[in-house]
């Protein structure tokens, strides 16, 4: 005890008599000391400032891991069925095109008109209203509304439903009511609208989305 006391009481004095601006005339203790002092100081700023980070980066990283498997093996299925969506691509921008190949043109239009009424004559239904009325654009086509009122039995409405159904342009019966005729027991009058589509041309497209821009004159 008396050894380390007295080595104490040198390495006191020691530390009293330090030139700070010559460490080179330190005794060999004190700079072994300051030595060992500046590694520790420097290590743990190196730690701080250099490991720390990188062990939050890779913590963050091992975070993200599932989520970026998840999503790489969904981009992997993905590039598995891409030839299968080319397919199905194919297949919708057909069905598309058949589609459109049913709605019938400007010019055809009136082509269709008569193609109703002569389904209305088929199946001996009367007539009492048969009003095309303003068509409604629409993206890339237009809707064509016509309100009619036919006077007959229920088959025949029936039959002039079914035959409607059959022709090569889309039509739809909408907004049908039926009320008993002052003509006959088994008489109907039914209102509808009678919708067809009209497919519009380029130019008409065009026109209508420029139309529906702020500013735009319709």
């Amino acid at each position: 005890m008396k050894l380390d006391m007295s080595a104490l009481s040198r390495l006191q004095a020691d530390l009293r008599n330090l030139d700070p601006n010559n460490p080179g005339s330190w005794p060999v203790s004190i700079r072994n000391l300051a030595l060992v002092l500046l590694m520790l100081l420097l290590g743990g700023l190196g730690y701080w400032f250099q490991i720390q980070p990188q062990i939050t980066a890779l913590k963050a990283a091992q975070n993200r891991e599932p989520e970026l498997r998840l999503s790489f093996e969904a981009k992997q299925r993905q590039v598995a069925n891409l030839d299968a969506y080319k397919i199905q691509l194919r297949e919708m921008q057909e069905r598309f095109a058949t589609m459109l190949r049913q709605l019938p043109s400007q010019t055809e239009m009136a082509n269709l008109l008569q193609d109703i009424s002569q389904t209305r004559v088929g199946t001996g239904l009367e007539e009492q209203i048969f009003k095309p009325e303003a068509e409604r654009p629409l993206e890339f086509y237009a809707e064509a509304p016509i309100r009619i009122r036919l006077t007959g039995t229920y088959h025949q409405m029936g039959d002039f439903a079914s035959g409607l159904a059959a022709l090569p342009r889309i039509v739809t019966l909408s907004n049908i009511s039926l009320s008993n005729a002052k003509t006959g027991a088994d008489q109907l009058v039914m209102d509808a609208t009678a919708m067809t589509y009209r497919y519009l041309e380029e130019p008409q497209v065009q026109g209508s989305v420029v139309g529906n821009k702020p500013g735009a004159t319709p």
